[in-house]
C-alpha cells in the first residue's frame, strides 16, 4: 500500500467540500483511527470518501474493505454513496450490519458449529414462543416467570458472551437465576435441534466460531485488511469482541462514533468501548469533527451547553455556520391536553407561513404519550404518522407466509413449523400436536420427520417407507397413528406430504414464482380470497404485496435462494422495515427512533421530571448521563426550529402525576430560550386518598384536607420513618403520583 498522500488532482473529487478536519479523517489511511463524529457533522460522506480514497489512492481491493452499520438503511445509503464514486467495484466490498456479516460468513463456516447452510433465523416472536416451549417442557409456572423476561435476560447473557456453563458460575444464585440458567440450557439445545439461530447467535456463535478455528479467524483478517465501525459507542461486549478479532492482525482499524450519542445501555451497548479505543490501540489516529451541517448556532449552543453536564464523555463543541436561527420555544402547558394543543396551533402556523406537515415531528420519551396528542391531531383532521407502529414485516399474514418459507428452505425448522401447522385449518389440533413432538423427540425425529411417519391412505411411497422403517420406529409410528386416530392421522400425512412435495420443486424457480407456488398448493392466499371480511381483504393485499418484495428481489439478486431472501428479509429492522412514499404528515415517534433522522422543526413534548429523565434511571449518575445524552439526540434532530413543552400535571399510564419541569430545562442557557406559559390555570385536585410524593420524606398518603386557596393544609402520613406530617402545598413542593 503506498503511504498517505496530498490531495493531487486525481483525488481531489474525493475531498471536494470537506473541511480541514473531514479531509485529514479522509486521508488518515495508515493504522487505527478513531472519529469523534458530532451530531450532524458529515460522518456518512467522510467514512464514504475514506473507503473511495483507499481503493483509488491506496490500491486497496475492495474485498479487503469491510463497513459495518447498525441499519441495513445506513448500509445501503453507504454502499450507494461508494458506487458514485468507485462504480461497480463498490459491490465486492461487505457494507453491512453486524448480523448480516455474520449470516454470511455462518452460511459459509457453519458446518464447523454442526449448523447446516439453511439453517433458520428467528425473529423476536419466535425466540418468546420457543422460550415459552422450553418452559412449559421444564415444568415452569408462566404466570410466575415471564417468558418475555426470560428471553431478555438470555439475549442478554449472550450479548455478554455468557454460555449457560458460565452463568452457573459466580455468587449466590437467585430462583430466577437459576430458571433463567436452565431454560438458556434448554433453549440452547432446542436451537441447535432445529438448525436455528436467534439474533444474538449470530454474532455470539461467530465469535465461537472464530475462538475455536484459528484457522477460520485468519482467513477472514487475510480478508478485511480495512475495517470500519459505525455507531462505535453502541457495541456491546459481543460486538466489539468481533471487532476486535478480525482487527488485530492487521490494525487497520476505523471507528466512528459519539460518547454524546451513547443512549442503548439498556439493551447491552458498552459506552467505555469507545471511551478505552486509545487503550487498545495506544497507536491511534484521533480526529474530532465538530463543525455541523444541520442545526442552527441556537440549537448547537444549547445542546452544548447540556451535555457538558456529563462527565464520561469525550470532549468535543459543536459549531455551524448557519447562523443563530429562532430562539427554543419553550412552553408550560396546563396538562396533557394543553400540550397537545400547543403542537398542534404551533403544526397549523408553520403549515400557514408556507411550510409542510412533514417538516414537523414530535418527540417523546414513552410510546404511551401519544395518545394525547393523536386525539388533538384527529379532532382537527390533521395528518400524522406514527413511527415504529405494526411495520409490513410485523403483520400476522406475512408472517405466516414467512415462517411457511423458513420450513420449506429448513425443514428442521419446527419453530416456525409449529406457527402453521393448522393454518388454514386441516384437523392437526393441540393434542395431535403434542402428541407428534413427544414422538419426535423420543426418536430424535424432527417434528416434520415425525409427521412424514404418518402412512397416507392410497400413497404406495408413503406405505413402502413404512415397510422399509427401522422394526421399533415402525411399529411406534403404527401405534401413534392408532393413537391419533385416522382422520388426524390422515391430516398430518396429507400436509406432511404436501410439504415434501413444495421442497422438490424449488429448484428452478425464481423466489417470486415458488412464492405462488406455496401460496396456492397450501391455500393460505385462497383462505383470504374466499373470505368477504375487509380484514381479510386487507390481509390479501399484503399477501400481494409481497409478491412485490420478492420480484424486486429476484431482480436485484439473481440466481439467489429461498435462504437468501429469508436472512435479508429477517435482518431488516424496523426502521428498514419503514416503505413506500412518505406521506405529507407530521410524524411522531420515540427519542429512541429518531436517532440518525433529522426534521425542520421538532417539538419534544413531557420535558418533566421522571419522565424525560425517566424515573428508572434518575437513582444513578450513569442513568442520568444516558437520559442526558438521550435529550441532546432529541435537541440534534431539529435543523431550524426546536420546541420543548412540559406539563404541570399529567395522567399517564393510568396516574395523575404532578411533576417538576425536566432538570434538562434548567441546564439550557435562558438566553436561548423564549417561554411561554399556558392561558388556561390549573388548580392541583388534593384529595383524601391521593398518593404524593415528597422531595424529603418520599412517598406518602393525603389522609385529610383543610382550608383553602393559600391556608390549604393537608395531612399527609408518608410510608417512610417520618409519620404523618401538616403541610401546605403552596409552600411545599409536593407532587401527585396517583389519583
Amino acid at each position: 500500500m503506498r503511504p498517505e498522500l496530498d490531495t493531487k488532482d486525481a483525488y481531489r473529487p474525493l475531498t471536494d467540500g470537506l473541511n480541514p478536519e473531514q479531509e485529514r479523517a479522509v486521508l488518515s489511511t495508515a493504522g487505527p483511527l478513531f472519529i469523534l463524529a458530532g451530531a450532524g457533522s458529515g460522518k456518512t460522506s467522510v467514512m464514504t470518501r475514506r473507503i473511495a480514497y483507499l481503493m483509488k489512492a491506496c490500491d486497496v481491493a475492495p474485498w479487503n474493505i469491510l463497513a459495518i452499520t447498525f441499519t441495513n438503511k445506513a448500509a445501503k445509503e453507504m454502499n450507494e454513496r461508494v458506487k458514485k464514486l468507485v462504480g461497480d467495484a463498490a459491490s465486492d466490498i461487505w457494507m453491512c450490519t453486524f448480523h448480516a456479516m455474520c449470516v454470511r460468513i455462518l452460511r459459509r463456516e457453519g458446518e464447523r458449529l454442526g449448523y447446516a447452510n439453511n439453517f433458520s433465523i428467528l425473529d423476536a416472536d419466535d425466540q418468546v414462543s420457543a422460550i415459552k416451549q422450553c418452559m412449559l417442557d421444564l415444568n415452569l409456572d408462566l404466570k410466575k416467570f415471564d417468558p418475555a423476561t426470560v428471553q431478555w435476560r438470555i439475549s442478554a447473557a449472550k450479548n455478554e458472551l455468557l454460555a449457560p456453563s458460565q452463568m452457573k458460575r459466580g455468587g449466590k444464585k437467585t430462583l430466577i437465576d437459576s430458571v433463567v440458567v436452565d431454560v438458556y440450557e434448554a433453549y440452547r439445545h432446542r436451537l441447535a435441534t432445529v438448525q436455528a439461530f436467534d439474533f444474538d447467535d449470530l454474532i455470539f456463535k461467530t465469535v465461537e466460531l472464530f475462538e475455536q478455528h484459528p484457522d477460520v479467524l485468519a482467513a477472514y483478517q487475510d480478508k478485511f485488511r480495512y475495517i470500519h465501525v459505525d455507531e462505535y459507542q453502541d457495541t456491546n461486549r459481543a460486538q466489539y469482541r468481533l471487532v476486535r478479532l478480525l482487527a488485530d492482525k492487521y490494525r487497520q482499524l476505523c471507528v466512528v462514533g459519539d460518547t454524546d450519542q451513547a443512549i442503548y445501555r439498556w439493551r447491552g451497548a458498552d459506552i467505555s468501548n469507545m471511551l478505552n479505543f486509545e487503550t487498545d490501540f495506544p497507536e491511534a489516529t484521533v480526529i474530532t469533527l465538530e463543525q455541523n451541517y444541520r442545526s442552527t448556532g441556537t440549537i448547537l449552543d444549547a445542546a452544548n451547553a447540556l451535555i457538558q453536564n456529563n462527565e464520561k464523555r469525550r470532549e468535543k463543541s459543536l459549531w455551524s455556520a448557519k447562523g443563530a436561527g429562532a430562539k427554543i420555544s419553550v412552553y408550560a402547558a396546563v396538562d396533557q391536553e394543553d400540550e397537545a394543543v400547543y403542537v398542534l396551533s404551533s403544526v397549523q402556523e408553520h403549515v400557514g407561513q408556507g411550510g409542510e406537515f412533514r417538516d414537523c415531528t414530535v418527540l417523546y420519551r414513552a410510546n404511551a404519550q401519544s395518545r394525547a396528542l393523536e386525539e388533538a391531531f384527529m379532532q382537527a383532521g390533521m395528518p400524522y404518522k406514527i413511527l415504529g407502529g405494526l411495520t409490513f414485516y410485523d403483520r400476522r399474514e406475512i408472517k405466516d407466509v414467512m415462517a411457511y418459507l423458513r420450513v420449506l428452505a429448513n425443514p428442521s425448522d419446527e419453530i416456525s413449523l409449529l406457527r402453521i401447522i393448522n393454518i388454514p385449518k386441516r384437523g392437526i389440533g393441540e393434542g395431535t400436536i403434542r402428541k407428534l413432538l413427544d414422538f419426535a423427540h423420543e426418536h430424535d425425529l424432527s417434528l416434520l420427520e415425525a409427521m412424514r411417519q404418518m402412512p397416507l391412505d392410497s400413497d404406495e411411497h408413503s406405505q413402502n417407507r413404512a415397510a422399509s422403517l427401522p422394526g421399533t420406529l415402525s411399529h411406534d409410528a403404527e401405534l401413534l397413528a392408532s393413537d391419533l386416530g385416522p382422520r388426524a392421522a390422515q391430516s398430518v400425512a396429507t400436509f406432511a406430504r404436501l410439504m415434501t412435495v413444495l421442497a422438490s420443486v424449488q429448484e428452478g424457480l425464481t423466489v417470486t414464482e415458488f412464492v405462488q407456488e406455496a401460496l396456492a398448493r397450501t391455500g393460505y392466499r385462497e383462505m383470504y380470497a374466499s373470505s368477504h371480511k375487509d380484514e381479510d381483504q386487507n390481509r390479501l393485499d399484503n399477501i400481494d404485496e409481497l409478491i412485490t418484495v420478492t420480484r424486486s428481489f429476484d431482480r436485484r439478486r439473481r440466481h439467489a435462494t429461498l435462504s437468501d431472501f429469508l436472512a435479508e428479509t429477517s435482518l431488516l429492522s424496523d426502521t428498514d422495515k419503514e416503505s413506500g412514499k412518505e406521506p405529507n404528515a407530521v410524524h411522531m415517534m420515540t427519542v429512541h427512533a429518531a436517532k440518525g433522522l433529522e426534521f425542520p422543526v421538532v417539538f419534544v413534548v413531557g420535558m418533566e421530571e421522571t419522565l424525560f429523565p425517566h424515573s428508572r434511571s434518575i437513582d444513578t449518575d450513569e442513568g442520568v448521563e444516558e437520559e442526558r445524552n438521550l435529550c441532546y439526540v432529541a435537541l440534534t434532530r431539529a435543523r431550524e426550529k426546536l420546541h420543548l413543552s412540559y406539563c404541570s400535571e399529567r395522567s399517564l399510564f393510568g396516574q395523575v402525576q404532578m411533576n417538576d419541569p425536566s432538570r434538562f430545562l434548567d441546564e439550557l442557557p435562558s438566553a436561548l430560550l423564549e417561554a411561554s406559559v399556558s392561558e388556561r390555570h390549573v388548580v392541583p385536585r388534593w384529595e383524601i386518598g391521593l398518593t404524593v410524593r415528597h422531595p424529603q420524606f418520599g412517598s406518602g398518603v393525603i389522609t385529610d384536607v383543610t382550608g383553602s386557596g393559600d391556608d390549604l393544609e393537608l395531612e399527609v402520613t408518608f410510608t417512610s420513618r417520618h409519620g404523618t406530617k401538616r403541610l401546605k402545598p403552596k409552600l411545599t413542593k409536593l407532587r401527585v403520583t396517583h389519583g
